[in-house]
């Protein structure tokens, strides 16, 4: 199970960062989304993976950690609001400048009005 963990965390990390690189402003969105599911994967697996472990302390011998649990329920909605505002950010960038490119340049392609 970690080792499926540790996978699907390095492979949310590549791609997002993958992304991150890329020249329009979607796809730079969409990699910052990942990277944040491979952190909120990362800090879920931190509290250990129990499985048949009660989430209350007392009920069981070895209990599941309730902190990282915490810190990735805040870090969704954060994630969230955030993704919700560069997404707006972006729309209005691409109204303003014309292009989608992150350095407000337009391609080779001539893609401006796309």
């Amino acid at each position: 199970m970690e080792a499926l963990f540790s996978l699907v965390v390095g492979v949310l990390s590549a791609s997002g960062l993958y992304l991150l690189l890329r020249g329009r402003t979607f796809p730079v969105i969409v990699g910052l989304a990942l990277l944040g599911y491979a952190v909120n994967l990362f800090l879920f697996s931190m509290g250990g993976l129990n499985t048949h472990a009660a989430a209350v302390i007392g009920e069981s011998i070895s209990p599941t950690d309730p902190l990282p649990q915490a810190l990735v329920l805040t870090a969704i909605v954060i994630g969230f609001a955030m993704t919700a505002f560069v997404v707006i950010l972006a729309i209005r960038a691409r109204s303003e400048l014309g292009s989608d490119h992150v350095d407000g340049q337009q391609g080779e392609e001539g893609d401006v009005g796309r």
